[in-house]
């Protein structure tokens, strides 16, 4: 089978859960018997091994626009014509985020492959986009709902994705299938690390909750610095956040960390920079707790990635979070009570921070709970999630389409 990959991230350009995703999924498709695996991704990468072919797509053209948010825009258009024109033959045309979308589209008509999407997010369930992208967010939104309305196949990574697909865009239930996102148990597992903790500024004598993820209003980490002056004093706050969606951003967040630093007695240790996945591995297994805030989350990896690290998880009850961490068992889910679909913001963030700050103490005050919870993430990780079986149904998947 001829496999087609389209995807903006692809090693060693990933930032997000969807490169995760994509990185993996390829590595074990190509693993597969009588599979024939293409990568075209935004970037320089080039390599050829086996079955496996990866290209980054990277032309010279440049379209400038009045407006800034246009040009990226009009950048990433010019990126999906030159895919179209990369490729020269598929059976199956697998597109990774509403950057391939349009793509996705052409090569289905040029090459008459079934198209294949997978739903890491749907557009109109993130309006922070509109702060991020401006109009050109209603250009992303039009592209993405064009795609699902010309699909022969949608992956969804968790239940409540394949809800929103259905009653965002009308895909009929048989036209999909619910695949989770997956975890690689031997390179995330848990280790000892201290010089890790020691190098990033982290009190090893001292407890931490753990933080990762790309500083946008989606990750909800503004909810968790308002969390950190209700939380227990003798606690530090680890944040490895990086990427901002705009610079705006990324200066809201440094004021407010500010302030809670004068208003709290708790270390907040900010590492802005990408952490190598070897140190991240080693702050995961250090940490007490890892704590997802995310207002919008589809499946959430980030939780699988401390989950097979043996650290339990406080996380907002939202999306495929609670397919992934098991209440009670493997870590809190806290109720969020956002305003709406096209409004995921709490309706009381106030409420919301001090519950995110009543969970994480519930956990540190009783050490065995949490190293029980830890023991059963790491099981509930080996057990449910792996890339090898997410790639097998994936294949599957691919062979049932009409």
């Amino acid at each position: 089978m001829r496999i087609l990959i389209l995807t903006n991230e692809y090693p060693p350009h990933v930032y997000g859960g969807a490169g995760v995703h994509v990185q993996y999924l390829v590595r074990d498709l190509a693993a597969l018997e009588d599979t024939a695996v293409t990568v075209l991704c935004f970037g320089d990468q080039r390599s050829r091994q086996r079955n496996l072919e990866v290209r980054g797509v990277d032309p010279d053209l440049v379209c400038t626009a009045e407006h800034l948010h246009h040009s990226k825009l009009l950048r990433t258009l010019i990126r999906e014509v030159a895919m179209a024109g990369s490729a020269d033959a598929a059976d199956i045309i697998h597109c990774h985020t509403w950057y391939t979308h349009l793509a996705g589209c052409l090569l289905k008509q040029l090459l008459g492959g079934r198209l294949v999407l997978t739903t890491h997010s749907l557009e109109p369930h993130r309006p922070w986009k509109r702060e991020q992208l401006g109009a050109a967010y209603m250009a992303s939104s039009w592209m993405e709902r064009t795609a699902y309305a010309n699909a022969d196949g949608v992956v969804a990574v968790s239940r409540s994705m394949e809800k929103e697909v259905r009653e965002l865009y009308g895909v009929p239930q048989r036209k999909i299938r619910v695949i989770p996102n997956g975890i690689d148990a031997d390179e995330y597992r848990p280790v000892a690390a201290p010089e890790t903790v020691g190098r990033y500024g982290i009190d090893p004598g001292r407890p931490f909750i753990l933080f990762v993820g790309r500083i946008t209003r989606q990750k909800g980490i503004l909810h968790l610095v308002h969390a950190v002056p209700h939380i227990r004093a003798d606690v530090q706050v680890v944040l490895c956040a990086g990427a901002a969606d705009t610079a705006g951003l990324e200066q809201e967040l440094s004021e407010r960390i500010a302030q809670v630093r004068k208003a709290s007695r708790n270390a907040i240790i900010w590492i802005p920079q990408v952490v190598p996945k070897p140190d991240l591995v080693g702050l995961y297994s250090a940490a007490a707790l890892f704590v997802c805030p995310s207002i919008y989350e589809p499946f959430g990896i980030i939780n699988l990635e401390a989950m097979a690290c043996g650290t339990p998880v406080v996380a907002s009850a939202v999306g495929g979070i609670p397919e992934v961490v098991a209440h009670e068992e493997t870590g809190l889910l806290v109720p969020l009570a956002a305003e709406g679909p096209s409004n995921p913001e709490p309706r009381d963030p106030e409420r919301f921070s001090r519950d995110l700050a009543l969970a994480v103490d519930s956990l540190l005050e009783a050490p065995d709970r949490i190293r029980r919870m830890g023991q059963q993430a790491r099981r509930r990780v080996e057990e449910l999630f792996s890339w090898k079986s997410v790639a097998r149904r994936t294949l599957d998947f691919y062979r049932e389409l009409p």
